[in-house]
């Protein structure tokens, strides 16, 4: 599960929000609007998390740590100056799926985390494909 990758128009890039990732990141939109929608199927979904490589929504942390990940592919042809990126039509998107287990787990117990992961992807699938804006491609 490599994730979904697609193209939309529904998400705005934010003046600015690349300088809290690496420039020419962007995302906040997509996670926010992601958010409710997770919760909507039972997620407890807390605050945005900025890594460097876009957002990230942390939808459970028991019996380990379960979240979506957000961001765009970063073209350098499509980058201008100050990572301004020159065409917001041509941005593919990724939405995937992470699971982290605490190391102290990791040797108490072994944690499965793949039907979680796999609900997770299935319901992050549903919620995308319900948006008409959103057209799928294929990863790079």
């Amino acid at each position: 599960m490599d994730g979904y990758w697609f193209k939309s128009t529904k998400f705005e890039i934010e003046p600015g929000e690349d300088q809290e990732v690496i420039p020419g990141m962007y995302g906040r939109q997509l996670a926010r609007w992601l958010k409710p929608k997770l919760e909507e199927k039972g997620y407890t979904v807390e605050d945005l998390v900025n890594p460097e490589w876009g957002r990230c929504l942390l939808c459970s942390r028991d019996p380990f740590m379960l979240w979506v990940g957000c961001g765009n592919m970063i073209n350098p042809k499509l980058i201008g100056e100050n990572s301004v990126l020159l065409c917001k039509e041509q941005i593919v998107w990724r939405c995937f799926v992470a699971a982290e287990v605490p190391h102290f787990m990791r040797y108490l117990q072994k944690v499965n985390t793949a039907p979680a992961i796999a609900k997770l992807y299935s319901e992050l699938g549903e919620i995308l494909c319900a948006v008409p804006e959103v057209k799928f491609v294929l990863a790079p």
